[in-house]
């Protein structure tokens, strides 16, 4: 098992190398000059030479990276091109709204998938499991913005209960006035990627009636769906972690849309920005950051799946 783990954490640093060269040398044929921005447009070529050699732009693209990654290695992610402010402390800042936006939304999709997931699937064929299995279809296929704008119209428009948009200028000092902010985000994720997740629970669940060990548990006794709960669902519990995985990824992805639209400070939101800005080193950072969290994902759920399932052991 340790051989494994370094193996795979041999692998995983790995994939940040490549990673780090790769987002370093596709932020440099994007269009645009931070140089020229900071300058302004009424500026001389000789002031943005100047700016540019100043921050360093004007050297060969091998050098900026060996300083860059150096850095890296040191716990070091530069500083802002536009504001010199250093990326890291704003990485922390903004993840105090991310992550916990990130983990309320999984928390709700986990609600949503796993018990609807089994109940959808020991009631097929009847008229709650149907419901439930045509709900989740349309609920996967609702657009996240979509989504979000309808869930802000009833509780935020109509009833009143919840804030709009915003994030609480004091942050988690007012912990309700925090939580009730992230309410409706996490909502919208965690409500739209449920239903992708229950249609997979479901999917598994059903694969899983069919086998020999739920029909063999039944003959001895135990009803379907019993023999489905106590040997079906963990058979497919490996499935269904690597799913659930993917999803954790997959909230990045949501992160930055609805953090634009509920007007969240966290990192999505300021990635978008900055790339606006060509701010290079702070959205280098931040990519490498999150590049970084989807590697650890897949890392960890490679180890669970070493330690739960006997079957991988046995054949290394």
């Amino acid at each position: 098992m340790l051989r494994y783990a370094l193996t795979r954490l041999a692998l995983l640093l790995l994939g940040l190398v490549v990673a780090s060269a790769l987002i370093f040398l596709t932020l440099r044929v994007l269009p645009g000059d931070v140089a020229q921005l900071i300058a302004g447009m009424n500026s001389t070529p000789e002031q943005i030479a100047g700016i540019r050699e100043r921050l360093g732009l004007d050297a060969p693209l091998i050098s900026q990276y060996l300083t860059w990654i150096g850095g890296v290695l040191r716990g070091d992610l530069g500083a802002s091109l536009l504001t010199g402010a250093p990326v890291a402390s704003e990485l922390v800042e903004k993840a105090q709204v991310t992550i916990p936006l990130g983990l309320l939304s999984m928390t709700i999709a986990m609600l949503v998938a796993l018990p609807f997931g089994v109940i959808s699937a020991m009631r097929r064929g009847h008229a709650d499991g149907t419901a439930i299995n045509v709900a989740a279809q349309t609920l996967a296929a609702v657009p996240v913005v979509w989504a979000g704008m309808m869930l802000v119209v009833v509780f935020a428009v109509w009833l009143g209960w919840l804030p709009t948009t915003g994030f609480p200028r004091a942050g988690w000092a007012d912990p309700w006035a925090a939580i009730r902010a992230l309410i409706l985000p996490a909502l919208t994720i965690g409500i739209v990627e449920g239903a992708m997740l229950l249609r997979f629970v479901r999917s598994a669940s059903l694969q899983a009636i069919g086998q020999d060990y739920v029909r063999t548990a039944a003959a001895k006794g135990l009803t379907r769906n019993q023999a489905l709960i106590r040997h079906g669902l963990p058979n497919v519990g490996l499935s269904i972690i690597t799913v659930l995985g993917l999803q954790i990824a997959g909230l990045i992805v949501g992160s930055v849309i609805i953090e634009q639209l509920f007007t969240l400070p966290g990192i999505g939101r300021m990635l978008v920005t900055d790339v606006g800005n060509r701010d290079l080193v702070k959205v280098q950072g931040e990519l490498l950051v999150l590049t970084g969290f989807i590697l650890v994902i897949g890392f960890l759920v490679d180890l669970v799946h070493r330690v739960i399932d006997p079957r991988q052991r046995e054949a290394a």
